[in-house]
């Protein structure tokens, strides 16, 4: 069986660009949400952003995309994190 997957693109709350600074995704699990954050690795690490910013408590603000987006932003991100430190594609 296949969970349910909901990525978020995370912008700076506020700032002067909309551009998204990170990626979160919820997946729905049979025993309850399990929300992470993409990591710099390329990996996926638990964090608790999406829930902090369910209660406002996040300095960032989350937009629902969908999977296409979500593959594209982490295609991004890794270039843009390979640029600022080449050992990271060794």
């Amino acid at each position: 069986m296949t969970s349910e997957i909901q990525y978020y693109a995370m912008a700076a709350a506020g700032g002067r660009t909309r551009a998204p600074s990170g990626l979160a995704r919820r997946i729905y699990e049979p025993d309850g949400p399990v929300d992470e954050t993409l990591r710099r690795d390329m990996t996926w690490a638990p964090d608790s952003a999406i829930v902090e910013w369910e209660y406002g408590d996040l300095g960032a603000e989350l937009l629902k995309i969908t999977d296409e987006d979500a593959a594209h932003l982490r295609e991004s991100f890794r270039a843009r994190w390979e640029r600022q430190d080449p050992s990271a594609g060794s």
